[in-house]
């Protein structure tokens, strides 16, 4: 594997050009911080959310995290832990954490992009994939915080398949 540098070529073309079209056509609110930053908010089911895209032209990917309008208090954030593990296990791209510093759930993702053709499909995917579990798995952090569940029994009830109509 080939060490990071300065010196190679990198494709100088920036996929956040792209994901800012992609967010505009959704009608989102977001803002280009810098070059290499951009914000976003997200409406959501449960909660609204804050997608935040960041490019490493050096590594050649997107890093990608959204956050939950949800704040775990410290004396719940072992616990938190357990349950972000067990969720974690039931997704296939990304996983969640808990940002240390101010105690917000996050799901976080990374885009290698070296080599790759960009393409509208893989950010709107990028996207989908994140709100998706995002909104599946925010009643067991629910659950787990504010209903006073055990972190399994928190998941189990927001895994519940309803079959039929009401």
């Amino acid at each position: 594997m080939p060490a990071l540098s300065t010196t190679s070529a990198h494709d100088t073309s920036n996929p956040l050009d792209l994901m800012e079209q992609v967010i505009a056509g959704l009608d989102w609110n977001f803002d280009r911080c810098t070059a290499t930053e951009m914000a976003v908010e997200a409406p959501g089911k449960w909660c609204d959310y804050g997608l935040f895209f960041s490019w490493s032209a050096e590594l050649g990917a997107v890093h990608f995290t959204c956050a939950f309008d949800l704040k775990a208090p410290p004396a719940q954030q072992r616990g938190l832990y357990e349950l972000l593990g067990m969720a974690n296990e039931r997704i296939w791209i990304g996983h969640f954490s808990l940002d240390q510093d101010d105690g917000v759930l996050l799901f976080r993702h990374a885009l290698l992009l070296r080599g790759t053709e960009l393409s509208v499909e893989m950010f709107e995917d990028l996207i989908d994939i994140a709100l998706t579990e995002c909104e599946r798995l925010y009643p067991a952090f629910q659950f787990f915080l504010w209903g006073g569940q055990e972190p399994a029994d928190a998941l189990a009830a927001a895994m519940l398949d309803c079959a039929g109509e009401a």
